[in-house]
């Protein structure tokens, strides 16, 4: 399989391509290096064009029949399924997303999400009656979306779906590290039939597109995924004109297995939810937090699961990791890893340093036992494939180290079914999985304390994207 050739990209703007000032960002494959394109380095005069374009597509978008804008995102998800190899290819070229993860998760996932919006736009109650009240819900405007690049496709699918049924227009800034992608989707959007500047793309970097979006006055909403530290500046920037911001940033999920746990089960998905996209996932679970009379049955388990994941070229279909998304971030990876090592936590699985045999941006997949709760590897998020397995003493002691970190993105937990949902409850995150229960499109999606503030997807993910309105009559 042969990577992308590089590749020239402009920004989207009005339904057209729109050339850049002249600087490019370059956009390297991670697995090997290579330089497969570049992007134009947006400037502020880029949003000023796309948010005025947004803002002139605005109110003939809204004004169009709910009906018809959920049509038009249905046609983006048949969009996105024909073009599923294309945007496959793509993903793995660009961020190094193993084929087989890109081909079913990174196409399947924003094509579900799609699929779902549309279908909840039937159903929605766009008008109540409340006494002598007429609750009416519009759009919120023109949106500012900055997603990341792990799941390239996947987070901007999830805000421009329902942004789009609302009735609302979008500026999008992609990952500059990962933007080929977005140049797929607003090919996928034109073919669809929005009307120009009801989608429009601006590449650049956070310190300066980012910026200028969140600052923007134009801009009535900023829906952002990514760091908890940028996503601080962007709260701190749109607060100047006083936007609404929906914000998913970073999480430490804990796995929590109970005493009454299928072990075999609990350590396979767990094992899942720490590697899966070589850990760069959000809502992974990195803690696994096991009863300790049952840590070393537990550790053996997990040691043995690893043992299944391969690491390698993420064109290859047998493989399972492909590298970190970005030298920068590999050698941020490492660095936790021997933190770990010099913090005292047993390492059983992988350690520092690069698999045998693979040059480019890969880690090893670790495992730390008998991990403190305190430590920076349990408390702070690697975004890569380390998992830290601590015991405790009771439910109470597994609850209050599940709760401990500033994070409240997702957990598990696994037992007796009544057990693990007692459990469950009181763990203070947006989104508890039990017994490896599958994911739900309808179901909301987002985070307490620094996790974030605001939810993705069904009833709750629309809601966002809409302003609330009483008429009194």
């Amino acid at each position: 399989m042969n990577n992308p050739a590089p590749t020239p990209i402009g920004h989207w703007i009005g339904g057209r391509v729109v050339a850049g000032s002249g600087e490019t960002i370059p956009v390297t494959n991670p697995a090997t290096g290579e330089v497969i394109a570049e992007a134009p380095a947006g400037t502020s005069a880029d949003v000023d064009q796309a948010v005025a374009a947004a803002r002139a597509a605005f109110p003939g978008w809204a004004a169009t029949d709910p009906a018809e804008r959920a049509a038009a995102v249905r046609r983006i998800g048949e969009g996105l399924q024909a073009r599923a190899e294309e945007i496959a290819v793509t993903i793995t070229a660009e961020m190094g997303s193993p084929i087989t993860l890109s081909r079913t998760a990174q196409i399947g996932f924003p094509v579900a999400v799609a699929n779902s919006f549309a279908a909840l736009a039937a159903d929605f109650a766009w008008t109540d009656q409340v006494g002598n009240s007429l609750i009416v819900r519009e759009p919120i405007g023109v949106v500012g979306a900055i997603t990341p690049w792990n799941f390239p496709l996947q987070q901007i699918v999830s805000k421009l779906a329902p942004a789009l049924v609302a009735g609302d227009t979008m500026v999008f800034k992609p990952s500059e590290v990962a933007p080929l992608t977005a140049r797929i989707l607003a090919e996928v959007t034109a073919d669809a039939g929005l009307p120009p500047g009801v989608f429009n793309v601006v590449y650049g970097t956070g310190d300066i597109v980012g910026e200028a979006i969140s600052a923007h006055p134009d801009i009535d909403m900023i829906s952002f995924t990514g760091s908890t530290r940028a996503g601080r500046r962007i709260s701190a920037v749109a607060a100047q004109t006083v936007k609404r911001v929906a914000l998913e940033l970073g999480g430490k999920g804990a796995n929590v297995i109970l005493d009454d746990a299928d072990l075999a089960k609990a350590v396979d998905k767990g094992l899942m939810m720490v590697f899966t996209n070589s850990g760069q996932v959000c809502g992974a679970w990195p803690r696994m937090l096991v009863p300790a009379a049952r840590h070393d049955e537990i550790v053996a388990l997990a040691i043995a699961t690893a043992a299944q994941y391969t690491v390698g070229d993420p064109t290859d279909a047998a493989t399972r990791l492909g590298p970190m998304v970005s030298e920068e971030h590999r050698r941020k990876v490492d660095g936790y890893i021997e933190r770990g090592i010099a913090d005292g936590a047993t390492l059983v699985f992988g350690g520092p340093g690069r698999p045998d045999g693979l040059d480019g941006a890969y880690v090893r997949p670790t495992i730390f036992a008998n991990v403190d709760p305190d430590s920076a590897i349990a408390q702070e998020e690697i975004f890569g494939p380390v998992l830290t397995i601590i015991p405790y003493t009771d439910d109470d002691h597994a609850v209050a180290i599940a709760n401990s970190t500033m994070y409240g993105l997702t957990s598990g937990v696994f037992g007796e079914p009544e057990h693990a949902l007692a459990v469950a409850r009181r763990l203070r995150a947006g989104q508890v999985d039990i017994n490896g229960a599958p994911w739900n499109a309808l179901a909301p999606f987002g985070g307490y304390r620094q996790s974030g503030n605001g939810r993705e997807f069904g009833r709750s993910g629309l809601e966002e994207f809409l302003e609330t309105k009483s008429i009194q009559r």
